[in-house]
């Protein structure tokens, strides 16, 4: 028997060696140069506001990786559904690069909830909580150490659930135990339809919003899609004389279908057809495509009539539990056929309260809202999964398609298409021209090009890196007396030279360098040392010896610093030829359309291109290069964090993970505590109410003293309980 095992759910992080190779949008950078601003307070209490698929949880990770984590200080980020916590403590792994973290090599998390780790394993030294407000809102005394004498930023991802009295009881716990508060809370929806819960809100997040953008700016952008609504989807199904009153003032209240109504629609033949005919006979143009179910019976019965028509489709439900055994249906199954719709391998996932908050499909071109609602809270979510726009993965266009049943004008459901009236107005405003600043990059790019295109040198790892790598973000201008030039900036070098520019006059004073000339000796001597200080030399592109030295001699002779002209961030992606050579591969194009293709880009009145890469030759030869790649001919490899789990005793499983992990042992172990709890009429007895049952059916093994409380998964402290003894004993 293993003496240890790893427990997945708290691991030590290693930040990756460089800089982050996901690029932030303008939007995110917006955002984090509001939040630096507000951090300036003692303490604060503000909401982060960004459109679904406008990226919140990767804006506020590499926010607090800089200013929380590399600080010393600690999160405890909270949320109300398992997938927001998995993909939480993911986004911290996948962005911590030390160009962000330069003060800590390390950090650790931990995620708390009834299917990963529990409060009672919270260390002091744990730097990230990652917990479901509920595990922690049962177990707050276990944050006490964890809090005492800290700096602690709160965090609260769908930050509009904030006003329920759980959250406000650990802000008010967390306030109490550390020594100090920022509470930062992420939402695409701060609205609510109650006009107290908005006062509530208030309360909370004293500080309002830190920082917001507008849906058609993200738009305009391509980072969402532009939502096409589709007109004419009446099922004629009639449920205007079915609700009364009573059924009225239900739905307002609780925006829940009446339990007739729901039994009435949920296997309605005729409705059911109406949405999967629609999707067959659309099938090319909806592709894949979420449906918004009114139930588990719905989800169940639309998904037999969708295969029944050859449509790769499947349902994910939450609370499934079988009659007989009382058992949830493991939210393993629904995290695999997530897995098999981002694969492709099937084209329609319905689904009933799981995909509205926080799960990331950009795949998603249509939306199948067959479920009405009245609060646009939920109405902005569901819509919200196929908006993910081309430069977030996702497509230009998305399908929104509302199946209208006739209500006789008795309910106020909200119309998708009002979400978005008035908010985006399409404008065909050009792109910045820059062609001055991309003549002074292509200058500089010329050596680096004939580099590539010259067999007889080696230019592999320039390949090997992502090409939107290679086009700089911007470059640095000065001129002395005597001469102009230019420092191309990419992403590996950018944080490099901002600290080197920062610190040159203390440079310039450790060298002695009073004059505004260095001689060449001492210029040689300054470069080494700043090369050395300032640069890592695994940087790719990295930089050039002769920038550093131009950088010297202007800096000696104006004490000033350079200029730095960014590029724009969509002429940068346009000049991404990956995504041509990605283009040529998934359409399948002949080398006569190819052509045709780069000659349109290449000749078109405000090409870039031809300003950028010079001449055509080079311009074809980058996006050969790329679909190189992309058929395995050259290797990519990119740094990437790495983890450590923490290790954990095997007793201090559950004994279902025991058994998962383990068979061999956890089995036998169950079947002993069985054996155990037999009387000498062969009957199994329940420790609590000791009455006796013929089979296992009805009967659990629990802990004698719960894991919450230190119990451990030894055959000394598990014992059998009835469901109901169960169900009645918790955690106490």
């Amino acid at each position: 028997m293993p003496n240890t095992v790893e427990n997945l759910n708290a691991q030590t992080v290693i930040p990756a060696n460089g800089t982050n190779p996901r690029t932030l949008y303008e939007h995110q950078v917006e955002a984090l140069k509001a939040l630096n601003a507000i951090n300036k307070k003692p303490d604060f209490r503000t909401l982060l506001v960004l459109p679904t698929g406008g990226g919140k949880t990767m804006t506020a990770v590499y926010w607090l990786l800089q200013n929380a984590v590399d600080q010393g200080k600690k999160i405890l980020w909270i949320a109300h559904r398992h997938l927001l916590l998995e993909q939480a403590a993911d986004t911290f792994i996948n962005n911590a690069y030390t160009s962000i973290m330069i003060n800590h090599t390390t950090f650790r998390y931990r995620i708390i909830s009834g299917m990963h780790d529990k409060p009672v394993h919270i260390k002091k030294d744990d730097n990230i909580l990652i917990v479901s407000k509920d595990s922690i809102n049962r177990s707050l005394e276990r944050l006490d150490s964890w809090l005492k004498n800290e700096d602690v930023f709160l965090v609260i991802d769908e930050a509009h659930h904030a006003v329920a009295k759980t959250y406000r009881k650990t802000i008010k716990y967390v306030e109490e135990h550390a020594k100090s508060m920022k509470l930062l809370g992420l939402t695409a929806t701060p609205f609510r339809t109650s006009e107290k819960e908005k006062g509530a809100l208030s309360q909370i997040f004293t500080d309002d919003i830190v920082y917001k953008i507008d849906l058609n700016a993200l738009i305009d952008g391509d980072i969402l899609a532009y939502p096409k609504f589709i007109d004419g989807c009446e099922t004629g199904v009639e449920l205007g004389d079915m609700i009364g009153l009573k059924n009225i003032q239900e739905i307002e209240n609780f925006d829940a279908l009446p339990k007739n109504i729901q039994e009435f629609l949920q296997e309605n033949n005729e409705r059911n057809s109406f949405i999967v005919d629609h999707y067959v006979r659309n099938k090319e143009k909806y592709g894949k495509t979420i449906v918004f179910a009114i139930n588990k019976t719905n989800a169940f019965a639309l998904n037999a009539l969708f295969r029944k028509n050859k449509i790769r489709s499947d349902y994910i439900v939450s609370d499934v539990r079988d009659a007989a055994l009382g058992i949830t249906i493991s939210s393993k199954e629904n995290e695999e056929k997530i897995k098999q719709y981002r694969d492709g391998k099937l084209d329609v996932l319905i689904n009933v309260n799981i995909l509205t908050e926080g799960t990331d499909l950009p795949q998603t071109h249509t939306v199948f809202l067959t479920r009405p609602t009245i609060s646009r809270v939920f109405m902005t979510q569901m819509v919200g999964r196929a908006l993910r726009g081309k430069k977030a993965g996702g497509t230009t266009d998305a399908y929104i398609v509302p199946f209208i049943d006739n209500w006789n004008g008795k309910i106020a459901w909200v119309n998708p298409q009002s979400l978005f009236k008035d908010e985006y107005e399409p404008q065909d405003t050009p792109a910045k021209k820059q062609q001055y600043e991309l003549r002074m990059i292509s200058i500089s790019k010329i050596e680096e090009f004939a580099a590539m295109l010259n067999d007889g040198i080696d230019t592999s790892a320039l390949e090997q890196i992502e090409m939107i790598e290679r086009i700089p973000v911007g470059y640095y201008m000065f001129s002395t007396l005597e001469w102009n030039h230019q420092i191309l900036i990419y992403n590996s070098t950018q944080s490099s030279y901002q600290a080197l520019i920062n610190d040159l006059p203390q440079i310039m004073e450790l060298y002695k360098i009073e004059e505004e000339t260095i001689s060449d000796d001492v210029l040689s001597e300054m470069t080494d040392y700043c090369i050395e200080q300032y640069f890592d030399e695994a940087m790719v592109p990295a930089c050039q010896r002769s920038d550093i030295e131009h950088l010297l001699l202007f800096f000696a002779q104006k004490a000033v610093d350079p200029l730095f002209v960014p590029l724009d961030d969509i002429v940068r992606k346009k000049l991404d030829v990956s995504d041509i050579a990605k283009k040529f591969e998934d359409e399948a194009m002949t080398g006569r359309e190819r052509k045709a293709y780069l000659d349109n880009l290449w000749n078109a009145e405000d090409s870039v291109y031809k300003i950028y890469y010079s001449s055509p030759y080079i311009f074809k030869r980058m996006v050969d290069i790329e679909m190189d790649k992309l058929d395995g001919y050259v290797d990519t490899e990119y740094a990437r964090p790495q983890t450590q789990a923490e290790l954990r005793k095997l007793e201090d499983l559950k004994l279902e993970e025991i058994i998962r992990r383990y068979p061999n042992i956890g089995i036998p172990l169950k079947m002993k505590v069985f054996d155990k709890a037999r009387n000498s009429d062969g009957n199994y007895v329940c420790a609590g109410c000791k009455k006796e049952f013929d089979n296992r059916q009805f009967l659990q093994v629990d802990h004698i003293k719960p894991m919450a409380n230190g119990g451990k998964t030894v055959e000394e402290n598990l014992q059998i309980l009835c469901r109901t003894c169960n169900q009645r004993k918790g955690d106490k």
